[in-house]
């Protein structure tokens, strides 16, 4: 699984047990957050098409949630064994409904055409700054998990992911970044760069869609270009959506580890 990781820049596992235990219970606690009119307020977005609830979960370091112990599963240990024991931060909810993507508040024509037609695609960690929107990297992230909460369709918008980008993004990354001081980093612009290479991305490496059930795992790669797909017509899920749980723990500041880690 880990070669997969480091040379597709994605890896699926099987179905356990122990995580799907784990999903149960985390689906019924998600459920209980999710309707809080707060919570709505917050992250209830696209028309009411998507829920991105970042920070929605109310797990401990170790993933542990309601009556669920620890996360457990063979691609959480092998993130750990990768980039060693991070704490994991309040879980991201993200759940999608038919009919996705409307257009988000505020979001430009242009950019739900993208979200539209590229998937939202992007590298996790890249914030859009200012009035100008200037990608500056303002978050470290090790790497992404996916645990999905729901049984659906492979079209109840699929978490997309393009094979090989990583590789690319990485190169990107450190011709622009390796020769500055990490504590220089957040405030470089890398918005023509950042473009100019996904791109390139779109050009030459396979668009994949990640479907996953309740029980399995995904883990891919923090330089891999990604996105949620369309929601297709005709494609079913439980009247609570297409729901998956994300874990993407940071790297320690003040080190180099986002650059210079495998």
């Amino acid at each position: 699984m880990v070669e997969a990781l480091f040379d597709k820049g994605w890896a699926h596992f099987p179905a356990e047990d122990n995580l799907r235990h784990w999903a149960q219970e985390a689906r019924q606690v998600a459920l209980e957050r999710i309707q809080d009119p707060q919570e709505q307020a917050k992250w209830l977005q696209c028309e009411g098409t998507w829920f991105v609830g970042v920070d929605t979960l109310p797990n401990d370091e170790l993933g542990a949630v309601g009556q669920a112990g620890p996360l457990p599963g063979a691609a959480f240990s092998a993130a750990r064994r990768l980039y060693g024991d991070l704490p994991l931060h309040p879980g991201q909810v993200s759940v999608t409904y038919p009919d996705y993507p409307k257009p988000r508040a505020g979001e430009a024509e242009s950019a739900f055409r993208y979200r539209l037609k590229r998937d939202a695609a992007h590298v996790d960690g890249l914030l859009a700054v200012g009035k100008a929107r200037q990608r500056m990297l303002r978050e470290r992230h090790a790497y992404i998990l996916g645990l999905p909460l729901t049984a659906t369709d492979a079209g109840a918008s699929p978490f997309v992911v393009w094979e090989g980008s990583h590789k690319i993004m990485q190169a990107m990354f450190d011709r622009h970044l390796a020769a500055y001081p990490e504590s220089d980093w957040p405030d470089m612009d890398l918005t023509e760069v950042y473009q100019a290479t996904r791109r390139h991305v779109f050009e030459t490496c396979k668009r994949v869609e990640i479907t996953a059930q309740p029980g399995e795992a995904y883990l891919v790669h923090r330089f891999a270009l990604h996105g949620v797909a369309p929601w297709r017509d005709g494609a079913t899920a439980p009247p609570e959506g297409r729901m998956i749980a994300y874990f993407r723990p940071e790297f320690a500041p003040g080190t180099r580890d986002w650059l210079e880690r495998p």
